[in-house]
This record gives structure tokens, sequence and C-alpha cells, in this order.
């Protein structure tokens, strides 16, 4: 079929059926808001099944997948050795409530693979993990305020819902009720690739930081990467100040490199929280550190911290099998190369369409902008036309390629996707484009 021609045939017929049921049973028929595409319009998708790099709704539609489980599938959909896993672990029991050798072993992996986490906690999302290391920060400092930057979004816990992007930037959410203002008034924020900005954040505060919290590349206000200097500088302030420094890897862990971002990046966090890859699409997630805050966690110390389904057997068997599948050599290179030429090629058919866009990308992520100027952080993002990148995403979608519903969301390239995915997309892009503009009078 050709990219000129819609790809979905079918009648979304039994998906709006299962829709229509959904908001009856489910918070607004979904459970988590980015799903309900309310920032770009259309028909929620009802996905039945995943397969490699493409995902087949409810009616059968085929669509070629750059959402990927919002990161966490690396390896594709219903990748053999993780499902052969998944299915042996269910036969031998789905949760006992004490350890297994499992989670030593996942545990191992992910610390050869990062040293300087020396010693993990595994609970069961990123939310706990990013919201665990908190915590234990403001334990170890005995400090109460905590650094975070406009846009970077470190989960749903209280303390990180102010200025944060992912489903709040895409929402339009600013500050969230529910959550105490006397609790707010703890979480600083400020702009992201501003060290001036942390550093008379210090100097106001001095001596009652707890921790920054920083995503080592931004991916939740749309993908921006760290200005030169600017992780090292918050490595030196910290530490200047007895702060610690938290670096959130649920998106970047063993997303560029077999391990951490942080190597590529020159610094060491004092503590870092993992989560989607580490699990192989199964609930997951982990923070670490080195053991001398480590060991301030109980048993071992003063700071609570519990999960009945922590390091569960099913998720520690997808997360073994994900990782020992990782180390194939030439396997992030290959992503890389199939990244570059998805954004080089998007760059021209912008241009040919006559498109003021910028995309922001490094490894295997990346985000269109609809906006003339460059993006550094989220003032800028928000400066994207949101109303183009809804109607791009439903072009897109059309043509049957699966793009993030949201334009504060990063795309993903897997290991499964191919040169001729790209082609198509590219393809796609095309008439996609030449629509808009055509239509916007561009």
């Amino acid at each position: 079929m050709s990219a000129t021609e819609p790809r979905l045939k079918r009648e979304r017929k039994r998906s709006r059926e299962i829709f229509d049921r959904a908001e009856k049973v489910l918070v607004g028929g979904v459970n988590s808001p980015v799903r309900a595409f309310g920032s770009v319009g259309g028909e929620p998708l009802i996905i039945e099944r995943g397969s490699g790099a493409h995902l087949y709704d409810a009616d059968g539609n085929e669509l070629l997948d750059y959402v990927c489980s919002w990161g966490a599938m690396i390896l594709g959909h219903a990748n053999h050795a993780i499902s052969a896993a998944i299915a042996d672990q269910a036969h031998r029991g789905t949760s006992f409530g004490v350890t297994t050798e499992l989670e030593v072993e996942l545990a191992t992996l992910i610390t050869r693979a990062i040293p300087f986490i020396e010693k993990i906690r595994f609970v069961s999302s990123g939310t706990e993990a990013t919201m665990s290391a908190v915590r234990l920060a403001r334990g170890v400092t005995k400090r109460d305020f905590i650094v975070k930057f406009e846009g970077c979004y470190h989960g749903h816990a209280d303390s990180f819902l102010s200025q944060a992007g992912s489903g709040l930037a895409t929402l339009g959410i600013a500050e969230c009720p529910g959550v105490p203002q006397a609790l707010a008034a703890l979480t600083l924020n400020v702009p992201y690739n501003d060290l001036q900005a942390v550093e008379r954040a210090f100097a106001q505060h001095k001596g009652q930081i707890a921790a920054v919290i920083v995503e080592p590349i931004a991916a939740n206000m749309g993908v921006v990467p760290p200005a030169t200097g600017f992780l090292s500088g918050l490595r030196e302030i910290t530490r200047r100040n007895g702060a610690l420094l938290i670096v959130d890897e649920v998106i970047t862990g063993f997303r560029l490199r077999n391990g951490s971002v942080q190597d590529l990046l020159g610094i060491e966090a004092d503590l870092t929280t993992l989560g989607k890859i580490i699990g192989g699409g199964v609930p997951v997630a982990a923070y670490g550190g080195r053991s001398e805050f480590m060991n301030h966690v109980a048993p071992l110390g003063p700071v609570y911290q519990a999960g009945t389904l922590a390091g569960n057997p099913l998720a520690m068997r997808a997360g073994i099998a994900a990782l020992k599948q990782l180390t194939r050599p030439d396997l992030y290179d290959e992503m890389v190369q199939l990244a570059r030429r998805l954004v080089f090629g998007l760059r021209a058919e912008l241009q040919d369409a006559g498109i003021d866009a910028q995309i922001n990308a490094i490894g295997s992520l990346s985000t269109i902008f609809f906006t003339p100027e460059p993006v550094r952080n989220y003032t800028d993002a928000k400066r994207s036309d949101t109303k183009r990148y809804a109607r791009f995403f439903r072009e897109m979608l059309d043509r049957g390629i699966f793009l993030a519903p949201s334009q504060f969301e990063a795309t993903f390239v897997s290991a499964v996707h191919s040169a001729a995915d790209v082609d198509r997309t590219l393809a796609a892009a095309r008439v996609s484009l030449q629509a808009i503009a055509s239509d916007s009078g561009v």
C-alpha cells in the first residue's frame, strides 16, 4: 500500500465499542491520561497485540510503533526470549513475598553494567523509585527541600507535580490539586540547563536542600539534551553544598548504551533511578547508589520503604531476559544509525514542506517541536504549535504510523525497527507534512 493512502482501512467499530465500555468503568476510559488522546484528538487506540515493531488494534489495523510502551520495549513487542521467560516463571509461581535468587541475578546484571551503583532496591514503578530516592536523600541529609527542573517528569508523587512534563504538560496542568501547599513549597523548580538558577536556589536556601533530581537527557517535555557543562555543574554544586545528586534514568537507563547514560556524559550520581527497559515490559523499577547511602534504607537503616510485589519473580525473569540481550555487539550502534536516518529524513521533509520545526535528538530518542526557535528548556518547548503537532499525529496515524500522542513526549527507535520501517515512515511524513502545509497556506 502506498504511503499516500491511509493504511487504517478497517473501520474501528470494535475499538469504538470497547472504549465506550471503558468510559463506564475506567476514569476517562484509560489508566494513564495521555492514552485518552486529549491533546491530539481522534479516537483513543485499543490495542490487542504487538509483534516486533508493530501493534495491532482491536479491529486488526497494523501500526508501526514509535511509542514502544514509552521506551520500555527496546527489544520490540513479544520478544521471544522475554515471553518464554515469563511463561516459564508463571508455571513456577507469580509472587512469593520473599526473596528469590532472581532478584540477585537482575541486580548483579545492573550493577555490573553500572559499577557506581553498589546496592539496589527494586520497586514496581518509576514513581516509586524516584519518590523513594528523594525520601532517602532527605533521610541522609536531614534536610527538606529538593530542586527539580521545569518540564522534567519524575512520576506522580506529590513532590514532583509542579511544573512537570509528560502528562501534565500534555494536559496543561501546572499545579496539581490534591498536593498540599506545604509540601509543594519544599520543591524548588528551576529552568533546565540553567546552572545560575540552581546556584540561586542553593544561596536562598543555604543548608536546607537535600537533593537535586534531574533527567540527564530530558525526555518528558519532549527530548531536550543537557547543555555542555550542565550536568557536571550540578555535580559540583551538590557536592559543594552537601546535597545529593539524583539522576532519574527511568527512560535513559539502558536506552543509549548497555548501562547508564551518565558514563557518556561524564558524571556519577549519588543515587540513580531506573525503570522501563530493566523490566522487559513488565512493571519494575529500582533505585540505587553507593552503599554509604543505600545502607540508610530499612532494614539496615531508618529510612523506611517496602512493597508487597517488589522484586516480583515475573518482572525479574523478564528483566534478566531483556538485559542479557542488550550485550549484543553493535545493537546500540544499529539503533542510532536508524534513528539518524529517521531524523535527517524528517528534517528534509519539513524543509521541503516549508514548515518551521526543530527536531531534538540524541541516540535513539527524538522529538519534533513545531516551533522556529531552538528548544533548550520547558519554556521553549511550550512555544511549540501543539495544534500542528496534533494534526501531524493524526495524519501519520491514518497512514499506520503511531507516534507519541503528545507534543511533549519522545519518539523511540527500537532494536527491531528496520531501514524499511524508516523509509515507510518518511514516505508517510512527506504526504502528511505536505497536506499540513497546503491546508495552512505555509
